[in-house]
């Protein structure tokens, strides 16, 4: 319901919609939608997408999408900004995306990060009932949402102190929260340490 008009309104209003698109192949279970280009008649819509996360961090690849004269716009200035992406570096993308594995690989990933969060959100329901989430439905970060009154920037130096790294939620947002929160990411946790990893955290309560 909410995509029918996303490519119209910007139309409408002389606006164009970015649509940062990088988790896309960071689906637990399910085919993500379609990018919102592809309903785009009218060259309002920008797509951004990167292989950094799906690959490797040290990857730092991503790409542009759009039609019409903004993008010739993009593409103009891409060139007075950076010239171009190193040569290697995009071969090796090219390499990456194109081989017979790529599409294995992110069966692979899906599946273990489905498995990372459904541990993470598990832990988390048996040593902090006191808390609140969504269980996430892509990607790697989960919002935990803290008791009013406590503070997330002492927590996360408490959590460090145990063991754990966290995020302070006051880092991911730019306006004021009702309450505070945690990032808590399972990139770089494996399955079996994650259960341990919330017990830390439970403790720095």
């Amino acid at each position: 319901a909410r995509r029918g008009p996303a490519p119209a309104a910007p139309a409408a209003a002389g606006a164009f919609v970015v649509e940062d698109d990088y988790a896309r192949f960071l689906g637990h279970t399910s085919t993500p939608p379609p990018a919102l280009l592809r309903d785009d008649t009218d060259g309002r819509v920008i797509t951004i997408n990167s292989l950094t996360k799906a690959a490797a961090p040290s990857l730092r690849v991503g790409c542009v999408v759009a039609r019409g004269p903004v993008m010739q716009r993009i593409r103009a200035l891409r060139i007075v900004d950076d010239l171009f992406v190193p040569r290697p570096l995009q071969e090796t993308a090219v390499e990456l995306v194109t081989g017979a594995g790529w599409n294995a690989h992110l069966r692979f990933l899906s599946a273990t990060l489905g498995e990372r969060m459904t541990a993470l959100t598990t832990a988390l329901a048996i040593e902090l009932p006191q808390c609140g989430f969504t269980r996430p439905q892509g990607g790697f970060s989960l919002w935990l949402e803290l008791p009013r009154g406590v503070d997330d920037a002492d927590l996360a130096r408490r959590a460090e102190g145990a063991g754990v790294a966290v995020g302070a939620g006051r880092h991911f947002v730019v306006a004021e929260q009702d309450t505070a929160h945690l990032r808590l990411c399972v990139a770089g946790v494996d399955l079996p340490r994650i259960a341990d990893a919330v017990q830390r955290l439970a403790s720095a309560f």
